[in-house]
């Protein structure tokens, strides 16, 4: 007998400054196909040494990003801003009317990404208004928001209108006993929309076997964009120490090439110091390390919990941007990284916490890590749930 197919899952994931947004959608699509057939509109830069999962369908829509945080520029070369934005509205109406999704993902919308409702709403009504059938339409959200911008309240009740008028469910993935969607969103009214605290997402991973820690600190900053400053302070903080510590910094690959190439140049001829621009699995590489000194990003936080390793943080940080300061502090709390306030990303402060860091020893942080499964399983509950809920109101008339 032939097997009855999946219900589609169509996952909208705009990934506009680094890759963590992007490692955490695939590591939960990956989940989800085991539910559903998953098709993924990536709408990024697709970088080098980010694994794809094999069980989903992939369509690149022109890329897009944020030069700054708040513009929106074309990644695109062949095509500037308006063309391609035009292009993206054809090919996601076009996935929506195609696949006609049983269920519909969108990465952080309506709680961030707002320079692209332009494209997002129109996605949610179509496959709202289908004729097979309203798609159960979700958000998928990281563990902590931006709560400093200049119209916060505004953007949070703006935030929890959208939600209530478009979402049926909100799945935030973190640990409810560490961080809960009501800690950084403050809408003046309650939000009405289901939410469901899944457990963090990380990558599935094979059990390694231990390894023997180096004698090198590991240098790290998520995809690496907003890198530059990390890497270079560390390079002058070595030459402060009351010892040499070798250094393996990994840029990342969307460090810009200006900057990498001044990298090079200030590490040139310097002994102990080696630069990698990516690697295919940190935690693998932070376990080798003796230390680390990184940013703490979703994907770098939770990387250094499950490595273990002897962490120190300096969260990125602006004046509209302080997600990464929340999460780090909570994580120091519970003794599991050392942090370093951004303010304080100087050499010889740098180099002190080095040597604090140095005799450091981090606690376990218990943190459920099991988000991609727990979410998946619950937005398949979710759908299974709206298809009987119709035949069991039918039973008791």
């Amino acid at each position: 007998m032939r097997e009855p197919s999946l219900p589609t899952l169509l996952f909208y994931c705009q990934h506009s400054l680094g890759i963590g947004h992007l490692t955490r959608s695939f590591a939960l699509a990956q989940a989800l196909s085991r539910h559903f057939r998953v098709v993924f509109l990536n709408g990024g830069r697709l970088p080098p040494g980010v694994p794809v999962p094999a069980a989903i369908e992939r369509i690149d829509l022109p890329p897009l990003g944020m030069d700054d945080g708040h513009t929106v520029v074309s990644r695109d070369g062949q095509l500037d801003v308006a063309r391609a934005q035009a292009e993206r509205r054809r090919l996601i109406d076009d996935a929506v009317r195609r696949t006609r999704p049983a269920v519909l993902l969108v990465e952080l919308f309506p709680f961030g990404r707002k320079k692209f409702a332009g494209e997002i709403l129109p996605m949610i009504r179509a496959a709202r208004s289908q004729s097979q059938g309203a798609a159960l339409v979700a958000c998928s959200l990281r563990d902590i928001l931006v709560d400093a911008r200049p119209d916060q309240q505004h953007h949070d009740d703006r935030a929890r209108w959208l939600t209530d008028r478009y979402f049926d469910a909100v799945v935030v993935h973190s640990d409810a006993a560490f961080a809960r969607l009501q800690d950084s969103f403050h809408p003046a009214r309650p939000m009405r929309t289901p939410v469901f605290h899944s457990g963090y997402v990380i990558p599935a991973r094979e059990r390694a076997e231990p390894v023997p820690r180096g004698e090198h600190l590991l240098v790290s900053a998520g995809g690496g964009i907003v890198g530059d400053t990390l890497f270079r302070t560390a390079l002058a903080a070595r030459e402060l120490l009351a010892r040499p510590l070798p250094l393996r910094i990994v840029a990342g690959p969307f460090l810009p090439e200006p900057q990498w190439l001044a990298l090079q140049t200030q590490a040139a001829g310097v002994p102990g110091v080696e630069l990698v621009r990516h690697v295919p699995d940190m935690v693998a590489e932070m376990r080798r390390a003796r230390a680390s000194l990184s940013q703490c990003g979703y994907n770098t936080a939770l990387d250094l919990v499950v490595a273990g390793v002897p962490a120190l943080v300096v969260p990125y940080e602006t004046v509209t941007e302080n997600e990464q300061r929340g999460r780090a502090e909570k994580l120091a709390g519970l003794g599991a990284m050392l942090c370093l306030p951004a303010g304080d990303l100087q050499p010889q402060p740098l180099a002190r916490a080095i040597e604090r860091l140095l005799a450091f020893t981090p606690l376990p942080a218990a943190l459920a890590l099991d988000g991609a499964q727990r979410s998946a399983d619950w937005l398949a509950e979710r759908l299974q749930a709206r298809h009987t809920a119709p035949e069991a109101a039918c039973a008791t008339n």
